[in-house]
């Protein structure tokens, strides 16, 4: 399992580097992104359309893509290849003491970091992983439509939603441990009001964020709570929305 893990992560690194390499790219330089999807707990179907999203993006943007589920590319031979990790919904504890130092050391070098949805639902006993990504998962009310209500749109990530005071989509919409709002620059809110099937209220927080980012000590870090259907990854404003934070978490934007 491990070898074919190893051959998938080499052969999506060759196709999205090829890609990346077209003529009419949007940016000169490649941004080197490392894509984690490595799920140890629940696994999102959606994580296949997450790659296929990203893989159509870095045509365009020169992204050179290495995406994988194996938790050995977290070393420090690996790692200082890339300029920005994207933490495609991973679940679960993967990560070893020795690799996630290894990450640490690698976002604490400027580096850049993009969390997808269930990222929040990862490594829960890793006290800097918390911070870096803003919150962890506590629970959520089944997956249905509900809107989302803009608080800035003073980030990159929010061109796509510009004149907009709210969206309506369908996603599963996560309610978190602790509220990260200290901690974070909030960019959009659950509208709790919206959201109309449930079984009881464990998951309201009242203050409800679910897109936010920080930049703090030369790192940069993104998380959206969009993602958990297919169709996330095929809504146009979704797409701009990531492509932009992936741009900003790689220093190419302010």
């Amino acid at each position: 399992m491990r070898i074919q893990i190893l051959i998938l992560g080499l052969v999506l690194f060759l196709s999205f580097n090829m890609c990346g390499q077209e003529k009419g790219a949007e940016y000169e330089q490649p941004l080197n992104i490392l894509v984690f999807s490595k799920t140890a707990g629940f696994r999102h179907a959606s994580i296949s359309s997450g790659l296929k999203m990203l893989y159509d993006l870095s045509k365009d943007q020169k992204w050179i893509i290495t995406a994988t589920e194996d938790p050995s590319f977290f070393n420090e031979e690996i790692l200082p290849k890339f300029d920005i990790a994207i933490f495609l919904s991973p679940t679960g504890d993967a990560l070893n003491e020795s690799q996630q130092a290894a990450f640490e050391k690698f976002m604490n070098e400027g580096k850049g970091f993009v969390g997808i949805h269930a990222a929040a639902d990862f490594e829960y006993e890793w006290p800097y992983y918390g911070k870096l990504v803003g919150a962890w998962f506590k629970t959520h009310p089944p997956a249905q439509e509900a809107t989302v209500i803009f608080e800035s749109f003073d980030h990159p990530a929010m061109k796509p939603f510009e004149g907009r005071k709210s969206y309506t989509t369908h996603d599963e919409w996560y309610s978190f441990k602790k509220n990260p709002r200290d901690n974070v620059n909030v960019l959009a809110r659950l509208d709790e009001s919206t959201v109309t099937k449930y079984k009881n209220d464990n998951w309201r927080m009242e203050d409800h964020p679910v897109i936010w980012w920080q930049d703090k000590d030369g790192v940069r870090s993104f998380y959206t709570v969009f993602g958990h259907t297919h169709e996330a990854f095929q809504d146009e404003n979704v797409i701009e929305h990531i492509k932009n934070a992936v741009n900003w978490a790689g220093r190419r934007i302010d």
